[in-house]
């Protein structure tokens, strides 16, 4: 398997910022890490290794990147407003620095696909809901997709926009629906340890997806699957089986 590794300056974040790049062909795969997670979590995890046999294929090239997340929703000593504004930084990050990059460095001219577990799985889920023009495809396994074990019931846009469970319901834009009614979302949870608040946040979103006429496909695994690294590996191969 063809592996890379990239250190480069972003201008939106005023650092370095790292990811890893698998594969030499395919359609490109964004992965975001789980909670304040680094670029070569996929890799240590299994990750990789589960989607090997796509990757070894041409089928998809795995894009890694770093997150901010413990200077962002998870910096509780921070005003959640300044939690919320670097996140948006991060956003600006990922949309005009990482994208442009994959775009180049894969050749690919079609929308990318984003996944991730966890806190990655949000990541993947906001991404792909608030930017279809260029996604098509998500796959999130586990994820929050709610402000509130985040920032409680504190509110302003920085946290509106950047939550699906608080803007898909008021969502109107025909242009966005269109989008999402052509795409690929795949969300999934298990319903066994550490998976409550991922369980009820994922009800929430497939009840909004159903009310916005959105199709998607919610898989709930079983009692005995837990919120962790060993059901991931298994989760991941078999949607892609299904995606590419």
């Amino acid at each position: 398997m063809k592996e890379e590794y990239f250190k480069l300056w972003s201008d939106r974040l005023s650092r370095d910022m790292e990811m890893k790049v698998y594969g030499h062909a395919g359609k490109p795969v964004l992965v975001f890490p789980s909670a304040c997670g680094r670029f070569y979590e996929f890799e240590d995890f299994g990750m990789v290794a589960a989607a090997a046999s796509f990757i070894e294929s041409g089928k998809i090239q795995l894009y890694t990147v770093d997150s901010v997340d413990c200077e962002a929703w998870l910096a509780h000593w921070m005003y959640p407003g300044d939690r919320g504004r670097q996140h948006e930084r991060y956003e600006r990050y990922v949309i005009e620095e990482v994208l442009p990059f994959i775009r180049e460095h894969s050749g690919a001219s079609g929308k990318a696909m984003t996944t991730g577990c966890s806190m990655g799985a949000y990541h993947a889920a906001n991404f792909f809901f608030k930017h279809p023009e260029h996604f098509d495809t998500v796959i999130a396994l586990s994820g929050l997709y709610g402000p509130e074990y985040f920032v409680g019931s504190y509110m302003d846009d920085t946290v509106y926009y950047n939550f699906p469970l608080c803007y898909l319901p008021n969502l109107t834009d025909p242009v966005y629906l269109e989008q999402f009614r052509q795409s690929r979302i795949i969300v999934c949870v298990g319903q066994g340890a550490w998976e409550d608040d991922s369980l009820r946040e994922t009800r929430a979103l497939e009840a909004d997806l159903r009310a916005l006429d959105v199709p998607a496909w919610f898989d709930y695994w079983g009692p005995d699957v837990s919120h962790d690294w060993p059901w991931w590996r298994k989760q991941l191969p078999y949607f892609l089986e299904k995606c590419v």
